[in-house]
C-alpha cells in the first residue's frame, strides 16, 4: 500500500530553513516531490506534516499543502484501479503532469506530438499538425489554452472564425481532425480527462469536402499515355508518373517516390502503401514496364526506381520537403499536359487513382474486384467513392426522354 506525508527535508538552506517535500512511499521505497514552502524547525509540526501557529500565514499555507497531498492521493487512488502492480515512476510521470499546470496546456501537450511525429520520420503529420497549430494559436490569439476550454461552443466559434476566412468544410475538417486526435492521444496518457471531451457533442464527420473527385475516362487518359512529348521533354517526367500511378491500381505519389528497385521482381511489383499499410502485388502491364525500362536506362544511380529522392541516405525532414517540391511541379505540370491534350478537366496526382476506379467502373469491372484492386477496407468505401464519378450513364438516360 502506498503511503503520502508532508516532510521537511534535512538540507538547510542558505537562510536556515529547510525544504517541504511531499514524500511518497510504496514497497518499502520512497520519492521525494519538492513543494513551494520552506519552514524553520520550530515552524514545522513533523507528526501531523504541517505548519504551526508560529508559522506567519501557517493556516492558508497548511490548506495548500493538504490540496497538494490530495492531489497525489487522488492519482494514487487512480493508478490502484487502473493496475495495482504500479510503480513509483508511473505515479511521477502522472503526478508531475497534474502538478504542472504547463503539461495541462493543449498547446504544449500538442507541441511534444509534433516534436514525437518528427521524431519517428512522420514527417507529413507533423507538416499537417503543425499548420494546424498556427491556425488555432491565431484564433485561440496566444497559446494559453487547457484541455477543459476546448468545449464544444469553442469548437463552432473556431469553425466559424475559418469560415470566415474562407475555409471550407475538407479544410475545416482536416483542423478539427488534427485537434481531435490530439485530445484522444491526452486521454491515453492520462492528461486529459474523457468527461470533458468535446467531440462527443462537436462532430466532426458532417465536415466532408463536397468537391465531387475528378476522374478522366480511358480516352482522355489514352491521350496522355500515347502524348509526343519532343516539343516538351520538360514533362516526361511528369507524363510517366501519371500513367505509372494509373496502371499501378492508383499507386499515390508517396509509394511512387519511395518504390525501390528491389521492390520489382520479374513480372510483379510489390509495396507497402504508405496510407493504409496495406500489401499490394501489382502486374507488369507493357505501359509501366516501358516506363520502368526508361527509368533503367536513365538510372540515377541511386535504390529508387524513379529520380524524385536523389540520394539513398536522406534524413525524413529531407524526403518530406523533396517530396512537397516536387509534387508542386507535378501538379503544376499535370495542367500543362491536360491543356495540350485539350482535356478540360482540373487533373492532379491523385486523379490517377480516381481515373483508374472510374475507368474498371466504364468496362463494367465488379464493385467488389475494383474494391479489392484499390486496397479499401470494405465494399461500402467503393460505392462511396463510384458514388460520385462520371454521370455519363445518366445523362445517356435522360436522353431518352428528350
Amino acid at each position: 500500500m502506498a503511503t503520502v506525508k508532508t516532510v521537511l527535508r534535512k538540507t538547510r538552506l542558505a537562510d536556515g530553513s529547510y525544504p517541504i517535500s511531499l514524500r511518497v512511499s510504496k514497497d518499502r521505497q520512497s520519492k521525494y516531490f519538492q513543494t513551494i514552502f520552506r519552514a524553520f524547525p520550530n515552524e514545522w509540526n513533523p507528526t501531523s506534516g504541517s505548519f504551526t501557529s508560529k508559522n506567519t500565514n501557517n493556516i492558508q499555507n497548511n490548506r495548500l499543502l493538504l490540496k497538494f497531498k490530495d492531489r497525489a492521493l487522488k492519482i494514487l487512488s487512480d493508478l490502484e484501479m487502473d493496475k495495482s502492480d504500479f510503480t513509483l515512476k508511473d505515479f511521477e510521470n502522472r503526478f508531475r503532469i497534474v502538478s504542472n499546470p504547463l503539461q495541462q496546456n493543449f498547446f504544449y501537450f500538442w507541441d511534444e506530438i509534433i516534436g514525437e511525429m518528427t521524431y519517428a520520420g512522420r514527417t507529413g503529420n507533423a507538416r499537417v499538425n503543425k499548420n494546424s497549430f498556427n491556425s488555432l494559436k491565431k484564433f485561440n490569439e496566444g497559446t494559453r489554452l487547457n484541455f477543459k476550454e476546448i468545449t464544444p461552443s469553442f469548437l463552432y466559434k473556431y469553425e466559424a472564425f475559418l469560415r470566415s476566412r474562407g475555409g471550407s468544410d475538407g479544410g475545416i475538417g482536416v483542423r478539427m481532425r488534427a485537434i481531435r486526435a490530439i485530445y484522444n492521444f491526452a486521454i491515453e496518457r492520462k492528461i486529459a480527462k474523457e468527461q470533458d471531451y468535446p467531440f462527443k457533442v462537436y462532430k466532426v464527420s458532417k465536415l466532408k469536402g463536397k468537391n465531387l473527385k475528378k476522374a478522366l475516362t480511358m480516352e482522355e487518359v489514352l491521350k496522355i499515355r500515347d502524348l509526343d512529348l519532343e516539343e516538351n521533354p520538360s514533362l516526361v517526367n511528369t507524363r510517366n508518373y501519371f500513367i505509372f500511378s494509373f496502371y499501378t491500381r492508383g499507386m499515390n505519389f508517396t509509394d511512387m517516390m519511395k518504390l525501390e528497385w528491389k521492390d520489382i521482381d520479374q513480372d510483379k511489383i510489390y509495396y507497402t502503401r504508405s496510407k493504409t499499410k496495406g500489401n499490394f502485388q501489382i502486374k507488369i502491364v507493357l505501359p509501366v514496364q516501358e516506363i520502368l525500362s526508361h527509368y533503367k536506362q536513365f538510372s540515377k544511380g541511386t535504390k529508387y526506381v524513379f529520380p524524385i529522392l536523389l540520394k539513398n541516405s536522406l534524413m525524413p525532414s529531407q524526403i518530406e520537403n523533396r517530396k512537397h517540391k516536387v509534387l508542386l511541379r507535378y501538379n503544376k505540370e499535370l495542367k500543362e499536359i491536360a491543356k495540350i491534350c485539350e482535356i478540360n478537366k482540373p487533373i492532379s496526382s491523385y486523379v490517377a487513382r480516381h481515373s483508374f476506379a472510374n475507368c474498371l467502373k466504364q468496362k463494367g469491372v465488379a464493385t467488389d474486384i475494383i474494391s479489392e484492386s484499390m486496397g479499401h477496407q470494405n465494399l461500402a468505401v467503393t460505392q462511396a467513392y463510384l458514388k460520385e464519378f462520371d454521370n455519363s450513364v445518366l445523362d445517356d438516360a435522360i436522353e431518352i426522354l428528350v
